[in-house]
């Protein structure tokens, strides 16, 4: 069989659990809080003791179904809770309370850039709520410990079809979602927090000689950054295929579905546990929780609540603001910073300016801040007068970025800024000329090369052209020094 010619079609559905952005968690009044002291938010509820019982946080379900309207998902006005149970060092009470039979949302879709520049649909079987377990530590050589601190902290499980076709489409369908969940204020989604995890499940349709083949199904548990799912998805590709290549019973009626876990040291999965199937849990209604209703007006208000989404958001500012999509892509990464964008584009400002300042100093300084340009604390209005200012050709985009500088240590506006700094451009024929000449002079072989060779002209006059910028400190005209070289070069050539 390894000698025949064969056809791999990689088969990918995504399980994904984002953490809630709430105050505390699903069922008690704990504090959701990152970096406590190990087991020091816990309470008798989310441990499980007996007697108490659990209250539903309101805000989480309205979270889940804000992402699941975003998600395109049919909203269901009765659902219920169930208790899954399963034994596990980190989960207190042995079961944990999830939704089986009736989630909350399902039978949705969520759109992704492709390749192509159009978009690709991933169907969505499920979105619901469960609780979170705790966290299994092993850096003592001998023994494992326990943090109890996340158990029962608010988590959506979005379950897609097996719709992805490649490592690298997984890799943006994960990345896609991030963005999203965090356009609706959801969820910080941090990966280095544990917020957002992810578990593939991948097998293989293997055709040869007219017949299919399917792989094991293996799901490779708790993934927490895009680069281990491209790289576990293509792993496991890989890997399926050779291992059915090398036995031919390598496949999913014999061998089942298994768990398995990655390695990034390593760069491959390693064999965990078979996997288990629903019955495994046991499955039965939470007795000691209401089910949730819905009526018409509350859904319409959580409808109302899901803004305009991030892909679709993307193609208007390139349809409407003529930005490319690599740079409309950076300014609505951030819901705020798209929103002050379009705040200060509302002022008369020309959007490609704009987006310049947004796409350069801008967004450098909210990197070195580790902020985003919205955190920056500018309002729109001053982004506005600093771009107006590039925009009517009083300052140039080198002057712009310093006095961004300074916008950042001083509430003083723009215009007063270009003045204090003396960075309006000086559009002076005859003091411009005078640069000019002075540019000539000291850089003889440039003017050389633009007058006798054709072919360097263009880059020889850009070096002019930057030179006088330096000596008028950024302060002459661009297109009037243009012009003007130009113009003695030409002159020069004649001569």
């Amino acid at each position: 069989m390894a000698t025949a010619t064969i056809q791999v079609r990689p088969i990918i559905g995504l399980e994904i659990h984002v953490q809630l952005d709430t105050k505390t968690k699903l069922f008690c009044s704990c504090p959701v809080e990152f970096g406590a002291g190990p087991n020091e938010r816990v309470c008798p509820v989310c441990l499980g003791m007996p007697g108490v019982l659990p209250v539903m946080n309101r805000q989480a379900y309205e979270y889940s179904v804000r992402a699941a309207l975003a998600l395109n998902c049919t909203i269901a006005r009765h659902t219920k809770w169930d208790r899954k149970s399963y034994y596990y060092p980190d989960l207190p009470k042995n079961y944990q309370i999830s939704q089986y039979d009736l989630p909350m949302s399902h039978d949705g879709y969520f759109e992704i850039p492709d390749a192509a520049g159009g978009r690709r649909r991933i169907g969505i079987i499920r979105a619901h709520l469960e609780e979170d377990a705790g966290k299994n530590q092993h850096d003592h050589p001998r023994l494992t410990q326990v943090d109890l601190n996340r158990t029962g902290t608010p988590l959506l499980e979005i379950v897609t079809e097996p719709d992805i076709a490649s490592a690298d489409e997984a890799y943006t369908f994960c990345a896609e979602l991030q963005k999203l969940v965090t356009y609706l204020g959801v969820s910080e989604a941090s990966m280095q927090k544990g917020q957002m995890r992810f578990e593939p499940n991948i097998n293989l349709a293997i055709t040869a000689n007219g017949t299919e083949y399917r792989t094991p199904i293996v799901e490779v548990k708790n993934l927490n950054s895009f680069r281990s799912v491209r790289g576990a998805i293509a792993y496991e590709i890989q890997r399926q295929q050779t291992a059915w290549q090398e036995d031919p019973t390598y496949t999913l009626d014999r061998r089942g579905k298994e768990n398995r876990g990655w390695n990034d040291d390593r760069g491959v999965t390693e064999y965990q546990r078979s996997k288990e199937e629903a019955h495994d849990y046991r499955y039965f209604p939470e007795p000691d929780l209401v089910p949730v209703d819905l009526d018409d007006a509350w859904l319409e208000r959580a409808r109302a609540s899901v803004p305009e989404l991030p892909l679709a958001r993307r193609q208007r500012f390139v349809e409407a603001f003529g930005l490319s999509p690599e740079d409309a892509d950076t300014i609505v990464g951030d819901r705020a910073t798209a929103d002050l964008f379009e705040a200060a584009i509302e002022a008369g400002i020309e959007a490609r300016t704009l987006g310049k300042h947004f796409i350069s100093f801008w967004s450098m300084h909210a990197n070195a801040r580790a902020t985003t340009i919205a955190g920056l604390g500018i309002d729109a209005t001053r982004l506005a007068e600093l771009a107006r200012l590039v925009q009517d050709g009083q300052i140039s985009a080198t002057a712009a970025a310093a006095i961004a500088e300074k916008m950042l240590e001083s509430a003083t506006p723009p215009g007063q800024l270009a003045d204090e700094l003396n960075l309006r451009k000086i559009v002076d024929t005859d003091q411009t000329a005078s640069w000019v000449d002075e540019a000539f002079k000291a850089n003889a072989k440039a003017v050389r090369d633009a007058t006798r060779n054709p072919k360097k002209r263009k880059a020889a006059a850009g070096f002019l052209r930057g030179q006088v910028m330096r000596l008028s400190q950024g302060k002459a005209d661009p297109k009037l020094v243009g012009e003007l070289i130009e113009k003695k070069l030409d002159a020069r050539a004649e001569t």
